[in-house]
């Protein structure tokens, strides 16, 4: 039943030899790595109105400006994550060009900064989703963490089936969604031409200036502003991931990739931009508490107010009712919750990558089943999954955590290139070559000056809302990818090899434990006698003496030719007592091998194990800690057994990679 079920969810095995067959073409790569950007367009105008009204109307002005900063800011970055494109095509991204450039310690900084955005991009896509939904279908707001975890499990399998098929799948939403908003924002803009501009159901009501944020001038005004654009910057979450995803493309993988880039970014621009210019005209009022509108229908305690895209579409087509109204925001909802994919295809790729580099656990680099990379898709799923409980799936809670990490990796990944193009430079002759060189450089410079700038408001604008989380979170996991790696350091050089070859052990003593005298004891004896040790010993632990009686006299009977060992155990502790008779040889012999010997039979069904008791386990797991010993399972399969693996013979041999998928 597990297996049915498992193909089920993850679909059928892919070999090995069809990794290829995932490669990705152009129009379903944009959708698979840049779907998050994309998306962003939806919330990142909302953001920035809900500053701004923090001071009621007033500040509205600022709107214009703070929506250019972040078209400006957008437009480097995109340029910038060209030249890594282009540079390190093997797919590291931000972590390898700061890793290369700056150091292992940089790019470890980069890695745990872009792991802590990967896993908001899930929950704040899917929270941002299910809030278009809810303005669609008010009566869903009590559900609104289910849904949430609903949606992340769907995202889960369906990733688990594979880069390809899921980017498939998602492809339609995304390019739905891209259509959707370049008409509505067409459409609006010519009803604005021709003297019908739109109006949002919002534009009659008034804003209650919450009182610290009236009447701001000077410096705090000037804070406002950069909040506001803080804010707004979650427009450019997800572009490092075309960066980490470029294995996935095909060939000529960087011209694809680069390629894609640019289109993401046209796009995000025009769709922000037109988004914002639309809010503007059509008055939009946005806030993040309803009881400050005045004006609004209903119990502002309990009521929901639509998102900023929610009303624009009802202005632009014709009302709440509209058939378009229910396009936009089915096709937004989608776009957001599957702007999540660009995080499930990001993390386990820049995990597996860490695996490589022993910075994480070494199962992260394995494929699944279905050639992706499975542990860490769960990972990820069970991580977002707990923050979206954690913080009730709100997105304006989540979001103050959100592009504190990405602006990180955007600092140093461009400060890495810098460096990189010094680099090239130093070794270069050519004039036009250099020309070219010196251009990237100054992109990269001007994007590392930029997105550092912002990093520094960011931080100062959003410690106190939450982002005190994520400067707690960075530096732990980057103590635990320290760690991780020293960890694997200290293995490999305890098993390093010695000078020369093999050592044989001076002397083997043969140990085989006996709980009573059947089948599973006499093949065990029989397999210690194969092995020809120098000592051969069959060792019981007194419990009752009658069962001790019972086996001598067995024992004598059937005449084996193998003393018997017995350990006295007042308090009935096998697992001590059989410690301690080990422990005595070693210091007896402690030059010597020491090979134990375990029968046991072997069940075919689950509940079986249940009833028997598990001593055999408990005996290997304390074994395996001594110094000069080695354990040695003797199994005999019992009939339950034989027929499991005969049911499974007929279905076929087991198939596809390790790991979760």
């Amino acid at each position: 039943m597990t297996h049915s079920l498992k193909r089920l969810i993850v679909g059928r095995p892919l070999s090995s030899e069809r990794l290829g067959d995932q490669m990705l073409p152009k129009r379903i790569a944009l959708p698979v790595f840049a779907s998050d950007p994309l998306s962003s367009v939806a919330y990142a105008t909302q953001e920035i109105l809900l500053v701004l009204t923090l001071g009621g109307l007033a500040y509205l002005y600022l709107a214009p400006w703070v929506a250019a900063g972040v078209v400006v800011l957008l437009a480097v970055v995109v340029l910038s994550y060209r030249q890594v494109v282009r540079a390190y095509p093997s797919g590291g991204g931000s972590y390898e060009v700061a890793s290369r450039n700056l150091g292992p310690s940089a790019g470890l900084v980069v890695a745990s900064a872009l792991m802590v955005d990967y896993v908001m991009t899930v929950a704040v896509s899917v929270a941002a989703g299910v809030d278009n939904i809810i303005s669609a279908v008010p009566d869903l707001a009590p559900y609104r963490v289910a849904v949430n975890l609903g949606f992340v499990a769907l995202l889960t399998a369906m990733n688990l089936r594979g880069v390809r098929e899921s980017g498939r799948l998602f492809a339609v939403p995304t390019y739905l969604f891209i259509a959707g908003v370049l008409a509505m924002v067409v459409i609006g803009l010519l009803q604005t031409a021709f003297g019908h501009a739109p109006v949002a159901e919002s534009a009659g009501w008034e804003v209650h200036a919450e009182p610290s944020h009236a009447g701001l001038t000077g410096m705090a005004l000037v804070l406002l502003a950069l909040r506001a654009f803080s804010s707004g910057c979650t427009a450019l979450t997800g572009v490092e991931a075309l960066s980490n995803g470029v294995p996935a493309f095909r060939p000529p993988k960087e011209r694809n990739a680069a390629s894609t880039m640019a289109l993401m970014g046209g796009l995000s621009i025009t769709m922000f931009a037109g988004i914002t210019a639309l809010a503007l005209i059509a008055d939009v009022r946005y806030v993040e508490d309803a009881c400050q509108l005045a004006g609004f229908p209903g119990d502002c305690g309990t009521g929901t107010q639509r998102t900023v895209i929610a009303q624009l579409a009802a202005a632009v087509f014709g009302g709440p009712d509209s058939v378009m109204f229910y396009y936009i925001q089915a096709a937004t909802a989608l776009i957001l919750i599957l702007a999540a994919n660009t995080a499930f295809n990001g993390f386990p790729l820049l995990a597996a990558i860490l695996a490589e580099h022993r910075y994480l656990p070494r199962q992260l680099h394995t494929r699944g089943d279905r050639l992706a990379f499975s542990n860490g898709i769960v990972i990820l799923s069970l991580v977002a999954g707990a923050l979206i409980y954690a913080f009730d799936g709100s997105v304006t809670r989540l979001i103050q955590l959100y592009i504190l990490g990405v602006f990180t990796s955007f600092t140093l990944s461009q400060a890495g290139m810098v460096r990189h193009w010094n680099q090239e430079l130093a070794g270069m002759d050519d004039p036009v070559l250099r020309r070219g060189v010196h251009r990237s450089r100054l992109i990269n410079a001007l994007g590392a000056c930029l997105t550092a700038l912002v990093l520094v408001v960011v931080l100062f604008t959003k410690f106190t809302h939450g982002a005190y989380l994520v400067v707690i979170a960075v530096p732990v996991l980057f103590a635990m990818m320290r760690g991780i790696r020293r960890h694997y350091d200290q293995v490999a050089r305890q098993l390093r090899p010695q000078p020369g070859g093999i050592v044989l052990p001076g002397r083997t003593h043969a140990v085989v434990l006996v709980s009573q005298l059947h089948q599973p004891t006499l093949r065990a004896l029989g397999y210690a006698k194969a092995a020809r040790p120098d000592t051969l010993t069959a060792l019981t632990v007194r419990i009752s003496e009658e069962e001790i009686e019972g086996l001598r006299a067995e024992w004598e009977e059937r005449g084996i030719p193998v003393p018997l060992t017995v350990m006295s155990s007042p308090y009935r502790d096998i697992t001590g007592s059989v410690l301690e008779y080990i422990a005595r040889l070693h210091r007896t012999h402690p030059e010597d091998l020491i090979a134990v010997y375990i029968p046991e039979y072997v069940v075919g069904h689950w509940w079986e194990h249940l009833l028997h008791n598990q001593s055999a386990l408990r005996l290997k797991a304390r074994l395996l800690f001594q110094r000069g010993v080695m354990v040695t399972s003797v199994p005999w399969q019992l009939d339950s057994s034989h027929r499991v693996a005969a049911q499974r013979l007929r279905q076929g041999p087991p198939r596809g990679g390790a790991g979760v998928g």
